[in-house]
């Protein structure tokens, strides 16, 4: 899974609105107002990581849009939840790119379909975007076919122009999707992901930026070249895919434990963990009690953002899901109240209204 623009002289210069008070960037330290983060932009609403996805989610008022990045064959950052593609555009149906099919191993699994690593930008471009999972968001299937895929820069571009349109500095979380694989292919994500920050001025600590991956030591490269905060994706199961490659023994159990959250603090200012990390559920499918891994996170200060929080009752606690089939929305308000409630500083969410909705009753 999210992290992490922002930030010119100008842009920070421009009056505040209502949703910009009290929001604290300083690094380490418990932000003022928890963070809505655009989860792959408006994705509840549009097909993912699309930039009608993170224009609605800006719009909404969402504080950060989050873009995760791979990389084409000739080395440009596009946006995409996973560089195999048949699930999130059209590829399968394009005849001329039929050869491209392939099985590959990505972190350990086989995967048969196309990458993003087997076109240039100007193949990916004639590609159109669809919904990702039509079963729980039907809604979303009259969009398909609409939208390209963006370049990492586009989302940026995006972000300057609605910061200056709305008049408050919209933030970016770009993850880095599989960097060792990518690594292992000759097209490193980091580097670009470097110039692209700091070529659009975001690579300096007033940057409403995070940079985010579920691996370590690519996080560990960055801080010697980023100056924004980055953020440590956690996983309930498995380990980070370097440590698998590595040899390193240590999964992402280790890392929450009191020696891991420390060592974490050592290079990044946040966790991304998956929710139910936060608050299991029972074998019921509700919501148990609050573990504590949130108080261990702040006692290193670390801000924590756990991820995905989304409306639709498939992805809900069984007691708060509403009658109907899987795709109705349920009560997501009475779950975002119980991670608010656990003192998280954020969430990744698919529905940012519902979101910002649920903060603006919340009393922290």
């Amino acid at each position: 899974m999210a992290l992490a623009v922002l930030g010119s002289s100008t842009l920070a210069a421009a009056p505040a609105t209502a949703l910009e008070v009290n929001i604290d960037l300083s690094f380490g330290k418990k932000p003022e107002k928890l963070l809505v983060i655009g989860h792959r932009g408006a994705s509840g609403y549009r097909p993912e990581h699309t930039l009608a996805s993170y224009e609605l989610a800006a719009r909404m008022g969402a504080d950060y849009i989050e873009p995760d990045l791979v990389a084409t064959k000739d080395g440009v950052l596009v946006a995409r939840h996973e560089n195999e593609i048949s699930g999130t555009t059209d590829v399968a149906d394009r005849p001329e790119f039929a050869a491209r099919k392939a099985t590959k191993v990505i972190d350990g699994t086989s995967l048969t379909g196309w990458f993003t690593e087997d076109f240039t930008l100007t193949e990916l471009k004639t590609l159109r975007a669809k919904e990702r999972i039509p079963q729980f968001r039907p809604n979303n299937v009259i969009y398909n076919g609409r939208f390209q895929v963006p370049t990492f820069q586009e989302v940026l571009d995006l972000r300057a122009r609605l910061s200056k349109e709305l008049r408050r500095d919209i933030g970016v979380y770009p993850e880095t999707k599989h960097p060792t694989y990518f690594r292992s292919i000759k097209l490193p994500l980091e580097p670009p992901l470097v110039r692209a920050l700091t070529k659009n001025g975001l690579n300096n600590r007033h940057a409403r930026v995070f940079v985010q991956s579920f691996e370590v030591t690519n996080l560990k490269d960055l801080s010697r070249e980023l100056r924004v905060p980055l953020v440590q994706l956690l996983d309930a199961e498995g380990a980070p895919y370097d440590f698998v490659a590595s040899g390193d023994k240590r999964t992402y159990a280790d890392l929450v434990t009191p020696k891991g959250l420390k060592e974490i603090a050592s290079y990044a200012k946040g966790i991304g963990p998956y929710k139910e990390m936060v608050i299991p559920r029972g074998k019921d499918g509700n919501l148990t009690s609050p573990t504590q891994l949130v108080p261990e996170a702040h006692k290193n200060g670390l801000q924590v953002h756990p991820y995905t929080f989304r409306s639709e009752n498939n992805f809900l606690p069984t007691n708060m899901r509403l009658p109907g089939p899987p795709s109705v929305h349920g009560n997501a308000f009475a779950e975002y109240e119980a991670y608010f409630k656990a003192g998280v500083d954020g969430v990744f969410a698919d529905n940012p209204d519902t979101a910002i909705e649920a903060r603006s009753t919340f009393k922290r």
